[in-house]
């Protein structure tokens, strides 16, 4: 007989294991590793979807329920893809199917009634059937009773092979008329696969970018690592435009020319565009785009393009990291520091770790770039874990921007009550004089922060979530940014009927701001709120460079990645926002964001500026940004860190608990805290903190409490963590109350 090792969707994480099925004698051929198939699982024999992890001749058990169905007619995913489906239930504390499930398309889940999301996409071609001159002798035989089949068989005699669409179009005949030459032989119709492509390159292709003596240097020592056969990992440290890009088409390019397959990661959305359009010009149709604002239909094209080989080169997002890219050679990590790599949904995994564990299995190179290096990734290359590289000028000897600090609370002594200080507003005049663009940066979108009562100190809040509403005036809304609860802004306190007023500025005040001082001057914004629309980032960012509208706000998607000539003026506005927000990466977040913003300015010919706005400005993290000087920072960030005991001297596993009751989570808090505590006795490293409440503790009327475990992230803790999670979870006594964990939380 033989047994698949099938993990079923069905499990949850606490009785999640290999279940052992016996496969029916009709279904051998069919139901082999890789495959998804329908089970029945538990006491009722709930039909549910499974994929089989492994076959074989026998089973410890005995009595076996049978596969029912085989879902896939080929096996979607590889042995590599399951074993890293394995590894990511260990890493990351999820079920094996939570894991696949991340690793496919959408396009190809099973709705409940057994049929796929997305289907192929095809187009129906026709052609003769019949030679030629055969095919013309009949055209004229029909010219009088059959006027439009004979058009049709004249047309296809001087087109060849076409859709079927398109003829009917030209010749304006019916679909009857195609379907009598059909029947009588004369045509032939064929259903053929294309492909939703976002976009298909149709130019002629460019030589490489030339590269410079530093560049050359350091493409030179990557080139080396990614010929050995062991895997490798290396850091590449470049100054905002000093052409970290022009190092990545090379070494692309060598790994595709040596017959292997590259992946690039980026952290926004927004940059996947204008990456696209630069590497199109390298690589044509070799490259495949991957991520969320693409259509489903269009994600499971792309998918299989780099599964059937027809694209070596991914680009795209997070989620790219899982792209079935076969031969691996490279995955690069564009600007590596940044938290959008790290998923906040389970599996709650890092870009930054499956993409280690893929290049270890592939013996590829792992490069991870960037301006403001991650202080874990810097410290492994200063420890010898990574190799490392160094781009300390700007592409074409160009200057980094002249940095300006402007102290706001001086501006409020001086009567200036704005968001826009006068040293600010007076760079925004100059550039608009000279035809040259800016960028102002506030990581905060909609109008004000909250809405209060002068008279009695009424707060709008949520009723679902522990935050104020955010005032958005474009469409005159309180909206939560949380839950997404909206209501309508009265013109009075509600409670007392006093006066209300404002506090906190975002994007679209700062847009009303600049209207007020420059009433004649365009103005654009690209936050969550305009680019809700699929492709509308791309659209704002190209009428931004066409138009050359001369001011763009935006919150963090304008402060990486993005290449305008145009561009000499950044105003930072609000810099220390997030310095104290009570997570240890506060001070490398907000170091990271500075310096990426004001690396936009002065990337072309012209020399640029960067005015930063903050109520700090002797902060030393403020002041190493405005320098660009990041080993200073990373220099007093890591001694820091060795004091707090964070990452990367030690590491950080949350526990978290979310339930409707507060006093229940906590007592489950408490009750987790006692174990971990009773099971860590023996470590001298670890540290059990809490229970403490998240920075926001209710979201959608759910509390949220955590445990912190402060150590070394073993095997070990894992398997503590996991029997914890595993124990909660399935006890009675804590019903409705969820757990999960998560390595090195991005909050």
């Amino acid at each position: 007989m033989k047994v698949a090792k099938i993990a079923v969707a069905a499990a949850t994480y606490w009785l999640d294991r290999p279940y052992d099925y016996l496969i029916p004698e009709r279904l051998e051929a069919l139901a082999v590793a890789g495959v998804r198939v329908t089970v029945p699982f538990s006491r009722g024999n709930r039909r549910s979807e499974g994929v089989i992890l492994s076959v074989s001749d026998h089973s410890d058990y005995e009595k076996l329920k049978a596969v029912e169905t085989v879902l896939d007619p080929y096996p979607v995913l590889t042995a590599e893809q399951i074993r890293l489906a394995v590894w990511m239930h260990d890493r990351f504390f999820c079920t094996v199917y939570d894991a696949v499930k991340t690793v496919l398309p959408a396009g190809l889940w099973f709705k409940s009634d057994g049929s796929r999301r997305i289907g192929d996409k095809t187009l129906e071609m026709i052609e003769l059937a019949v030679p030629v001159e055969d095919a013309l002798e009949t055209a004229e035989q029909k010219k009088r009773k059959a006027p439009m089949q004979s058009e049709l068989l004249e047309l296809l005699c001087t087109t060849g092979r076409v859709p079927a669409a398109d003829v009917l179009r030209f010749t304006g005949a019916s679909r009857q008329s195609l379907k009598a030459l059909i029947n009588a032989e004369l045509v032939r119709a064929e259903q053929e696969e294309i492909f939703r492509r976002p976009e298909i390159w149709d130019d002629e292709l460019d030589a490489p970018p030339v590269l410079n003596t530093e560049q050359s240097r350091a493409y030179e020592g990557l080139k080396e690592l990614m010929r050995r056969d062991t895997p490798e990992a290396a850091l590449l440290f470049g100054v905002t435009g000093s052409g970290k890009t022009s190092v990545y088409i090379h070494l692309i390019k060598d790994a595709l020319e040596s017959g292997k397959t590259a992946i690039l990661l980026v952290p926004e959305i927004a940059l996947t565009p204008q990456m696209l359009a630069t590497f199109s010009a390298y690589f044509g149709n070799d490259i495949a785009v991957l991520h969320s604002r693409l259509g489903v239909g269009e994600r499971y094209d792309e998918w299989k393009r780099i599964k059937n080989g027809d694209a070596r080169l991914v680009i795209g997002t997070r989620s790219a990291v899982f792209a079935p890219n076969e031969d691996l050679g490279l995955i690069i990590i564009d600007e590596e520091q940044e938290e959008s790599y790290k998923s906040e949904n389970s599996p709650r995994y890092h870009a930054r770790e499956i993409a280690k564990y893929r290049c270890s299995k592939s013996g590829a190179l792992l490069l991870m770039g960037s301006a403001t290096p991650d202080i874990e990734s810097r410290y492994a290359a200063e420890s010898g874990k990574y190799s490392y590289f160094e781009l300390q000028s700007r592409y074409n000897d160009m200057t980094l921007p002249a940095v300006s600090i402007v102290d706001m609370k001086r501006e409020l002594r001086r009567g200036n009550g704005g968001n826009i200080s006068a040293k600010l507003q007076n760079e925004l005049s100059e550039n608009l004089s000279r035809g040259e663009q800016s960028i102002l940066f506030i990581n905060r979108r909609g109008t004000h922060k909250l809405i209060s009562c002068r008279e009695c100190g009424y707060i709008y809040k949520c009723p679902h979530c522990s935050v104020a509403l955010t005032y958005h005036s474009v469409n005159r809304k309180l909206i939560c940014h949380y839950c997404g609860y909206t209501r309508k802004l009265h013109e009075e306190c509600p409670d007392c009927g006093g006066e209300l007023t404002s506090v906190g500025a975002g994007t679209q005040l700062i847009e009303e701001e600049l209207s007020v001082l420059f009433p004649d001057t365009q103005v654009i914004r690209m936050d969550a709120d305009s680019v809700k629309k699929a492709g509308s980032h791309n659209i704002l960012l190209e009428r931004f460079v066409r138009e050359k509208i001369p001011i763009m706000v935006g919150t963090q998607m304008v402060t990486k990645g993005l290449n305008f000539e145009n561009v000499t003026l950044i105003g930072v506005l609000s810099a220390d926002q997030s310095l104290y927000c009570g997570d240890y990466r506060a001070g490398e977040k907000t170091f990271s964001l500075i310096t990426q913003v004001v690396g936009r300015s002065g990337r072309g010919s012209k020399p640029g500026r960067a005015v930063i706005q903050t109520f700090t400005p002797g902060n030393e993290t403020i002041l190493q940004a405005a320098a660009q000087d990041y080993d200073s920072f990373y220099r007093s960030e890591l001694e820091l860190r060795r004091l707090q005991e964070t990452p990367p001297f030690s590491d950080i596993i949350s526990v978290t608990a979310t339930g409707l009751e507060e006093d229940k989570v906590i007592r489950c808090c408490v009750d987790v805290r006692n174990i971990l505590s009773a099971s860590l006795k023996g470590r001298g490293d670890a540290r059990v903190l809490g229970p403490a409440p998240l920075v926001v503790v209710k979201v959608n009327n759910r509390y949220r409490y955590r445990i912190i475990i402060n150590c070394k992230a073993d095997a070990e803790l894992r398997r503590i963590v996991s029997a914890v999670l595993i124990k909660c979870n399935s006890s009675g006594k804590y019903k409705g109350v969820s757990i999960f964990a998560d390595n090195n939380p991005a909050d």
